[in-house]
C-alpha cells in the first residue's frame, strides 16, 4: 500500500514537472506571439519592440503594432522608442570607464568638479561623491524636483543649481529615493574631465564601438526622425490619446536617449559577455562589474508576487534575486514611452522590452513572464494578474474626474475673481502667472516650462479644478489657502508619473 502510494506521488511530480516543462517551452516557441497580442489588447498598448539575448545569441527580436495609430505604419526592430532611465546605465559605465582610465575616482567628492554644486544639508555637499549620484542615496524622495526638471527650461548646470532647494526626507547614504538630477551632475563631471559633453563621449566609447548606429543621445528632433514611435496614453481617457514628445535633454545623463530593440540587443549582448561583442572587447570586466556593485538596498523583504527577496542599486541598474539567480534590470518611463532592459548573467539571458503607451504594466508582465520561462518558475499569467487591479484604478480615476467635472458645470462664479489672479513663487520651481480667463476661469502660465499651461476651473469653497494643456499632467483638485479673505498661496500638483507631491505657489 506504501509503495503504491508512493509511487503514485512520483508518477504525479513527474507528470507535473514534464507538463511545466511543456510549458515553458510552449511559451518559449508558441505562445509569446499570442500572448503578446493579447496583451496590447488588455492594455491598449498601439505598438512595441521585443528582444531576447540567450546564450550569446539574438533568439528573438520583432516588431508589434503601430508606431503611429493615424497611419497605421508598423514597429519592426528598428523602431526608435524613447528608452528614458534606461540611459542611466550608460551614465554609470561611462563615469566607471573614465576611472579605470584614470581620469576620475567613483569616490571622488562632487565638488571637486562642480564647484558651485550644493545640496540642502551643508554636510551632505561637502560630504557628497560621485558614486552618491550614481546611486539615488541622497535623502530626497523619489521624483523630487522632476516636476520642476521634467521638460522644464533649466540648463543641465540649472537643475543642478536648484538641487539646493530640495529638503531632504530621509538619510544621507542611508535612505533610498529615485534621483534623476543626481544622474544630471554626475554627467556633468564627464565634460570636466574629458573635454567632451556627455552626448558625445558616451555616443564615441560606448555606442561606436558597439555598432549602435541607430541609437540617439537626445530626444530633440525626434519627430523629425524617421521610423520612430509616436507616444500614447490611455490616462484618464476611455481612449488612447496621442502625446507630445518629451524634451528632456536638459536630464540628459538621466534620461534622454532614443534607441531600438536592435541596437539594445548589442548592449545586453556586451552586458552577458563580460564587455565583449561579438569577440571584440569593448570594455574592460572592471568596468562593467563597477556598475553592477550593490551601493544601497532598496529593499529585502521577500515578494509575495515574484520569487525575490532582496533588491539594491548600483550605478545606474538595480541588481536582485530571481529565483535563485543574480538579476539586474532597470525600468524607463517619459510620456507616452515605458520600457525594459534586464540580463541574468549566469543565465546568459538578456530582454528588453519598448513601448509607445505610458499607461501600462504589460511591459513589466511580459519581462516577468519571460524571465518566469527560462529560469523555470511555475506558470501565472502575469498580464492578467496585473490587469485586474489596473482596470479598478482606472475605472476610480475616471469616475474621480467625472464627479469633478459635474461639480465644476454646477458651480456658481466666485465673487472677485480677479482678486486670485497674479504673479505665484515656488524656491524650487521659480514663477508662474495666474490670470483671468472668464468669470470662473482663471488661466496658469508655468515660467519655468516653454510650452506648460493650466486652467483653473471654480468648483465652491476657494476649490479649483486644475486642468493641463499637456494630458499626460492630469487633472487635480486644488484650493487657494485664504488670509482674511484674500489668496495667499495655491497647492499645484502633477501626476505621480513626474513628481509625488504638490508644489505650494506663494502669492508675490
Amino acid at each position: 500500500m506504501i509503495k503504491n502510494i508512493f509511487a503514485l506521488l512520483l508518477t504525479l511530480l513527474v507528470v507535473n514537472a514534464d507538463a511545466q516543462k511543456r510549458r515553458k517551452i510552449n511559451f518559449l516557441k508558441d505562445s509569446i506571439d499570442s500572448y503578446i497580442a493579447q496583451g496590447m489588447t488588455d492594455w491598449k498598448i498601439p505598438g512595441m519592440a521585443v528582444v531576447i539575448v540567450k546564450d550569446g545569441k539574438v533568439v528573438w527580436m520583432k516588431g508589434y503594432g503601430v508606431r503611429d495609430i493615424e497611419t497605421a505604419e508598423q514597429v519592426d526592430e528598428n523602431t526608435l522608442f524613447m528608452i528614458a532611465s534606461n540611459t542611466k546605465l550608460f551614465t554609470g559605465t561611462a563615469l566607471a570607464q573614465l576611472e579605470y582610465n584614470g581620469k576620475i575616482q567613483l569616490n571622488d567628492k562632487v565638488k571637486k568638479y562642480i564647484p558651485e554644486f550644493a545640496l540642502y544639508d551643508q554636510n551632505a555637499t561637502e560630504m557628497a561623491t560621485i558614486t552618491d549620484m550614481l546611486s539615488h542615496r541622497i535623502g530626497t524622495k523619489t521624483f523630487q524636483g522632476d516636476f520642476t526638471f521634467w521638460d522644464g527650461n533649466l540648463s543641465r548646470r540649472g537643475v543642478i543649481n536648484r538641487m539646493r532647494t530640495l529638503q531632504p526626507t530621509g538619510i544621507f547614504r542611508q535612505s533610498y529615493g529615485y534621483c534623476n538630477s543626481c544622474f544630471v551632475t554626475a554627467g556633468e563631471v564627464i565634460p570636466v574631465v574629458s573635454q567632451k559633453p556627455w552626448e558625445v563621449y558616451v555616443y564615441d566609447s560606448l555606442l561606436m564601438p558597439l555598432g549602435m548606429s541607430n541609437t540617439h543621445m537626445l530626444t530633440n528632433g525626434m519627430d523629425q526622425r524617421s521610423n520612430v514611435a509616436k507616444p500614447y496614453t490611455t490616462k484618464n481617457t476611455t481612449g488612447t490619446v496621442l502625446l507630445d514628445y518629451d524634451r528632456i535633454d536638459n536630464l540628459g545623463p538621466a534620461a534622454s536617449m532614443v534607441s531600438s530593440v536592435n541596437d539594445m540587443g548589442r548592449w545586453l549582448s556586451m552586458q552577458l559577455d563580460s564587455g565583449r561583442f561579438e569577440g571584440k572587447k569593448i570594455l574592460p570586466w572592471e568596468v562593467v562589474n563597477r556598475t553592477r556593485e550593490v551601493q544601497l538596498s532598496v529593499n529585502s523583504r521577500k515578494s509575495m508576487m515574484y520569487p525575490t527577496n532582496f533588491k539594491g542599486y548600483g550605478l545606474g541598474i538595480f541588481a536582485q534575486d530571481y529565483n535563485g539567480r543574480q538579476l539586474y534590470q532597470h525600468t524607463g518611463g517619459a510620456f507616452g514611452f515605458v520600457s525594459n532592459v534586464c540580463f541574468v548573467p549566469e543565465e546568459k539571458l538578456g530582454i528588453c522590452i519598448l513601448t509607445n503607451q505610458d499607461n501600462q504594466n504589460f511591459f513589466e508582465a511580459l519581462r516577468y513572464q519571460l524571465l518566469d520561462a527560462y529560469l523555470d518558475v511555475p506558470y501565472t499569467n502575469r498580464s492578467k494578474a496585473m490587469l485586474k487591479n489596473h482596470l479598478v484604478n482606472q475605472e476610480k480615476d475616471l469616475q474621480g474626474l467625472a464627479e469633478l467635472k459635474a461639480r465644476v458645470a454646477s458651480a456658481k462664479a466666485p465673487m472677485l475673481i480677479s482678486q486670485y489672479t497674479g504673479s505665484y513663487v515656488n524656491e524650487t520651481y521659480g514663477k508662474m502667472i495666474i490670470t483671468q480667463a472668464s468669470a470662473s476661469q482663471l488661466k496658469v502660465e508655468f515660467k519655468g516650462h516653454n510650452n506648460l499651461r493650466a486652467t483653473l476651473d471654480y468648483i465652491d469653497n476657494d476649490e479649483w479644478m486644475l486642468t493641463y494643456n499637456h494630458k499626460g499632467y492630469g487633472v487635480f483638485a486644488t484650493r487657494f489657502t485664504m488670509d482674511k479673505g484674500r489668496p495667499v498661496s495655491i497647492l499645484i500638483k502633477v501626476t505621480d508619473f513626474i513628481e509625488l507631491d504638490p508644489y505650494v505657489f506663494v502669492k508675490e
